[in-house]
């Protein structure tokens, strides 16, 4: 498995955007599926409204869901009209002005919600009291008040809900899941996770990504999401949390950032990221008081282990690693037309946004932030 295999019509860039997890087990996957052009006599099982092309991810979405069987994209809607007429001619879907008349189509049975992260909870709010399926972009909402009342509402409906973490679909990080849980280094005291590109000193990230009432924040809002999920999923319950945040070019919102998180038993967790690290790797590393693990670097894919716990000495490779996990677009098909566990939900998107909320707090007045713990 590699984390550069990718469809060779898309650009560095694009991939890049992407956040560089396109492997080739989930593209295989949708092969096997028969992801390829729609067949026009197949059973319509599921009709999807795609939610704006705002954020760069918006039209790599939009293809997987034109590419599965017994899906068809019915409907296009989009904050900004001329760019939502134009995907619409390119989907061969009808463009609706009014997001509201979208979730409330009888062609629509769900939406996938790739629209400014300012505009995410009132969207899911109407798409789940209007008994829509919903699939999001990261982040869920910028606050946690924000989530926990599109909670409500999904919970209300019974709708399904996915949010697109990718990285934990990876059997290299699934392996780094098994090593804390089966305590493979004794217990976990440091966690760092590197996610990192080019998209403000390379200038080819939109320029709307530069407004805060719209995006919430820079560069760790969007693409330091990952190393964020990653850290909190690995690391457990959050107690406090710190930031440095910077503007390497210039621009209002931070453009290189990282937080340091102290977990419940004292362990740390480093989450990094920006727009401006041209050929970053992604990496993870775990420290424990038994062994190490470490995940990326040049190797994308590599992992190295080491553990008085095994029988081997030194850095080693393991022996085989979990299967990846479906990509989250087929995750969430899935979900809905089969009942298949949908494993990114409301519970995790919260947690995403919790840690972000008081991450900014942190940057903004220059202090520690306790974060408190949720029921």
């Amino acid at each position: 498995m590699t984390t550069k295999h990718h469809d060779e019509s898309m650009d560095r860039r694009a991939f890049l955007a992407r956040g560089g997890v396109v492997t080739a087990a989930a593209l295989t996957g949708l092969a096997a599926a028969g992801a390829t052009a729609q067949d026009a006599t197949a059973e319509v099982k599921l009709r999807v409204a795609v939610m704006s092309k705002w954020h760069p991810h918006a039209n790599g979405y939009a293809k997987t869901l034109a590419g599965m069987p017994g899906v068809k994209i019915t409907a296009v809607w989009d904050e900004d009209a001329k760019r939502g007429e134009a995907w619409a001619k390119q989907l061969k879907a009808p463009f609706v002005a009014d997001y509201q008349e979208v979730v409330k189509r009888d062609d629509v049975d769900g939406v996938m919600i790739t629209a400014p992260s300012s505009m995410h909870a009132d969207i899911m709010v109407a798409a789940a009291k209007a008994g829509k399926h919903i699939f999001t972009e990261k982040v869920l909402a910028l606050t946690v008040a924000d989530c926990d009342r599109v909670a409500e509402a999904v919970r209300a409906a019974n709708v399904k809900f996915c949010i697109s973490f990718p990285f934990r679909t990876k059997p290299e990080t699934l392996y780094a899941k098994k090593v804390v849980d089966e305590g493979l280094i004794g217990q976990v005291t440091f966690i760092r996770v590197r996610n990192a590109h080019d998209g403000a000193s390379g200038k080819w990230l939109p320029e709307y990504f530069w407004d805060e009432k719209t995006c919430g924040g820079g560069a760790m809002m969007d693409l330091g999401a990952h190393s964020m999920y990653l850290v909190r999923w690995l690391g457990g319950q959050p107690k406090r949390i710190v930031s440095a945040f910077s503007s390497v070019t210039e621009h209002p919102l931070e453009d290189n950032a990282v937080s340091v998180i102290e977990f419940e038993k004292g362990c740390l967790g480093v989450a990094e990221t920006g727009f401006v690290s041209s050929d970053c790797p992604f990496t993870l590393e775990l420290d424990g008081t038994e062994g190490s693990l470490r995940v990326g670097g040049p190797e994308e894919s590599k992992v190295l282990i080491t553990s008085s716990k095994l029988k081997t000495k030194g850095w080693v490779t393991p022996d085989a690693l979990p299967e990846a996990l479906p990509p989250t677009i087929p995750m969430w098909v899935n979900g809905i037309l089969t009942g298949a566990p949908i494993l990114f939900g409301l519970d995790e998107g919260t947690q995403l946004t919790e840690l972000m909320q008081y991450a900014y707090v942190a940057a903004k007045e220059k202090r520690q932030v306790d974060v408190p713990a949720r029921g």
